[in-house]
């Protein structure tokens, strides 16, 4: 685990590892949520880099009859 700082206008930086790993760009967009008493950072990802994400997915269920 690393530790960031906060500067005085409330920015930190990611460190390089991380950036690279998770293949941030500079502008690139991210979700800020605040979960269980922590900061979350989500991507956001261009919709054609999602294509295919669930391939291989299993669909054999039953599925519920209509409610109407």
């Amino acid at each position: 685990m690393q530790t960031v700082t906060v500067s005085p206008k409330f920015q930190v930086v990611i460190p390089r590892y991380l950036r690279e790993s998770l293949h941030l760009r500079p502008g690139q967009k991210l979700q800020v949520v605040e979960y269980q008493g922590r900061i979350e950072l989500i991507p956001d990802r261009e919709i054609s880099d999602l294509r295919g994400f669930v391939k291989g997915i299993n669909t054999d269920f039953e599925r519920e009859k209509e409610r109407l």
